[in-house]
């Protein structure tokens, strides 16, 4: 996402009712939105800039880009991920316990990006780094999933904690250092990972060492008059899908933000499209999106060359 994680993190948009794509804010998904919660004080990040699913945006607030706007993703230098690969780190033993779907769902939706019938991520492949390669996408980006059960997730963690767990579980995958790996930590319900849900975000990412990893809470915990999209379009789990995704898409375009690929205020490509939340037919089910901002179609799109929105 293209908030910025200075003192308060900023963080995914919310959704908006009207099937607005949004950034994730935590703090408020209603249909009429209130004041956001003000930030609690969060540990120092390890890097100035991750990037977070803002609650600033969401439910019944219109997505920050119109066309027209001269609004343009610009490289910032650093790298892309040109073959990306999601790891699931279920944080905590007190997964064994959850009854929602939540690893089955996410499982279905990383073993459906990439394939054949995924043109949303495709979105992403016109953004290149400097040797003039971008994202390609030959199969399913499903890397793995792992339960980290050797203990129950804490109650409350830091920023750094996260990025702890991020290694442990690139440790685990065999992934540490690698540039194409993502690294999602999960935290079950009733955890509250970096101050969420009252730090303004729905989810950020950010790296360690070279390897880009999210900060994943538990969205059903979110609050009544959350931001974060629960339910956006019908479904129980929309929010996970949402949210993720929002990360997924971003941390391939800008894995190591925001040295990759922001626009001149340092938002990535899913911030500008906080709204219109569509359905995503994949091969392994139905799943809650949002559009992603595309230079090369000038707006916000669910596919290349479509209408923007």
């Amino acid at each position: 996402m293209n908030l910025r994680r200075t003192s308060p993190h900023r963080a995914l948009a919310a959704l908006t009712a009207v099937l607005a794509v949004a950034a994730v804010p935590a703090a408020q998904l209603s249909a009429a939105p209130t004041a956001v919660a003000a930030p609690v004080a969060a540990a120092a990040p390890a890097h100035p800039t991750a990037h977070v699913y803002s609650t600033a945006n969401l439910h019944g607030t219109p997505a920050r880009h119109r066309r027209g706007s001269t609004d343009q993703m610009q490289y910032g230098g650093g790298p892309v991920q040109h073959n990306p690969v999601v790891y699931l780190d279920f944080w905590g033993s007190q997964w064994h316990s959850d009854t929602n779907g939540v690893q089955q769902y996410l499982t279905d939706l990383f073993n459906g990006l990439g394939t054949s019938q995924d043109t949303w991520s495709t979105v992403t492949s016109q953004y290149t780094d400097s040797s003039g390669s971008g994202p390609t996408f030959t199969g399913p980006v499903f890397g793995g999933s792992w339960v980290d059960d050797a203990s129950p997730a804490p109650a409350s963690s830091a920023q750094s904690d996260i990025a702890a767990e991020a290694d442990n579980a690139a440790s685990h995958f065999g992934v540490a250092g690698d540039n194409d790996a993502q690294i999602v930590v999960l935290s079950p319900s009733g955890t509250s990972p970096d101050g969420w849900p009252n730090s303004g975000f729905c989810a950020y990412h950010d790296y360690t060492g070279s390897v880009s990893y999210t900060n994943m809470p538990y969205q059903l915990d979110a609050p009544a008059g959350s931001r974060c999209p629960n339910s956006a379009l019908g479904g129980k789990l929309d929010a996970f899908s949402i949210v993720e995704g929002h990360e997924y898409a971003e941390s391939i375009s800008d894995p190591q933000p925001s040295s990759g690929w922001v626009d001149p205020s340092g938002e990535e490509i899913g911030d500008l499209c906080e709204s219109n939340f569509q359905k995503v037919t994949l091969p392994t089910g139905t799943f809650a999106m949002q559009p992603l901002f595309s230079n090369q179609d000038g707006g916000c799109v669910i596919t290349p060359g479509g209408t923007p929105s």
